[in-house]
């Protein structure tokens, strides 16, 4: 795909999909619903769609009625397996809006599903094969001022590999056991698109690794080569092989700009996330401390009917009881009332009074510590929802700036764009240059 360089590369990419599946799939493929999601689909144009395959039936029962006829074999898989492959081929619009257009697509796209046969194995594993030429290309339409068509191939197929059956223990003639019986085209899709030894162009041996262990090819990798190399062996010299692996080989540093603000954007979406499972953290806690803080008052409301005016009750009575005890009568003598029963019965009042009166105080106490606890807890939770404010903010500007860049790129065209960045950015590095040397100047002539 182009990237804004200017240069064409060729895409293929490869879905897997189960029987549960492949019903939406073909539904998409062949145009089959009264509406789609893609508002860039335009119907009148339908009917330009190219089938260099047209199924025979539905792709379900084209894979049955071939298991029926024995020409593929699914012994062992699993029912929710992956018993469907879709390629896809691409190039960007504007390789086939710079060639010509529809014509020329189709003419692509006829050679594209010649390579397509030889990655598949054979044209009898694929159910269908179609040229989309109804998907607008919205961008480029905008940006010129007219409408441009994106065109591409859908091949729908079965992945198979050969597989040999031999004979087992089981057979009476014991002189065939472990011979070929007879050879099947099993559906796999994991054995289709294994990986590959990766071999050195200079002298055509594997590559190993430093413990001598082959270095494999990934398959995505492997069907890009092969796409590549066949269209150009079709004569489509003027373009070049999509992007290798995940890497991005070819960013302009306008592109590069653009992408560090997208990972700058995803870091803050992410601290976004952070940010609020902190505070649903510090939410938890601050309703735990509260619904603790609520059981001790509703603890001080049951007692508080005992406790009411035990504080000054206590302080009363909480000096010497000698002080407060009535004199002796007349009937017994004051030293005799005072030890044998006025000052026992007393000393246990106030010795009751005062250990109520320190449950009390330790159970206020509590009350206090946790009204305290619940209050940080309020305070902290109002600055974790500031500073998520904040980042949602800075986000949202982000975002905005991404989307202005765009408008400006597609309005004056990407070349445009291109050039005045970069104008822009070696101003920039330019006048960090100058700065610098301006510094360096002034420290030496400090000293």
């Amino acid at each position: 795909m182009a990237r804004g360089d200017g240069i064409d590369r060729t895409n293929a990419r490869n879905m897997r999909m189960t029987a549960a599946k492949i019903g939406n799939t073909q539904q998409h493929n062949e145009r089959e619903k009264d509406s789609y999601v893609n508002q860039d689909i335009v119907p009148e144009r339908t009917s330009l769609n190219v089938h260099f395959k047209v199924p025979s039936a539905g792709y379900q029962e084209m894979f049955s009625q071939m298991e029926a006829d024995g020409v593929i074999s699914t012994r062992g898989i699993k029912a929710d397996a992956f018993r469907y492959g879709e390629l896809v081929f691409d190039v960007n619009s504007a390789y086939f809006y710079n060639h010509g257009g529809y014509d020329f697509a189709k003419q692509f796209y006829t050679d594209a599903y010649k390579s397509a046969i030889k990655i598949v194995g054979g044209e009898q594993y694929i159910l269908s094969a179609v040229m989309h030429a109804d998907e607008r290309n919205r961008a480029m339409s905008e940006a010129l001022g007219e409408d441009v068509y994106h065109y591409h191939l859908h091949v729908v197929y079965i992945p198979v590999v050969e597989k040999e059956i031999r004979w087992t223990k089981r057979c009476k003639d014991k002189s065939l056991v472990g011979k070929v019986k007879e050879t099947v085209m099993q559906v796999s899709m994991s054995k289709k698109w294994a990986s590959q030894p990766a071999v050195d162009e200079a002298t055509g041996e594997p590559l190993r690794t430093a413990k001598g262990k082959p270095v494999l090819r990934k398959s995505y990798s492997v069907l890009q080569d092969d796409f590549f190399q066949q269209m150009r062996s079709a004569g489509y010299t003027d373009l070049e092989r999509g992007e290798r692996g995940s890497s991005e080989e070819h960013l302009t540093v306008t592109q590069f700009k653009v992408k560090c603000e997208q990972e700058r954007l995803a870091q803050l979406q992410e601290a976004a996330v952070l940010a609020q499972a902190e505070v649903d953290r510090r939410n938890r806690e601050a309703a735990a401390a509260e619904k603790e803080a609520a059981q001790a008052k509703a603890k001080l409301n049951d007692v508080a009917h005992m406790l009411k005016g035990m504080e000054k009750l206590a302080e009363e009575f909480s000096s010497d009881p000698e002080q407060v005890l009535p004199e002796a009568g007349p009937l017994e003598s004051a030293r005799a009332y005072r030890e044998k029963k006025a000052k026992p019965l007393w000393a246990k009042i106030v010795k009751v009074l005062r250990s109520v009166y320190r449950a009390y105080c330790d159970l206020k106490s509590k009350f206090e510590r946790l009204q305290a606890d619940y209050g940080r807890e309020v305070s902290k939770n109002s600055s974790l929802s500031e500073r998520i404010y904040e980042v949602c903010a800075e986000r949202d500007s982000l975002k905005g700036k991404v989307r202005d860049y765009e408008r400006v790129r597609r309005a004056i065209g990407p070349e445009q764009a291109d050039r005045i960045l970069e104008a822009a950015y070696q101003q920039e590095q330019a006048e960090k240059e100058r700065k610098r040397d301006a510094r360096q100047k002034a420290r030496l002539g400090a000293r």
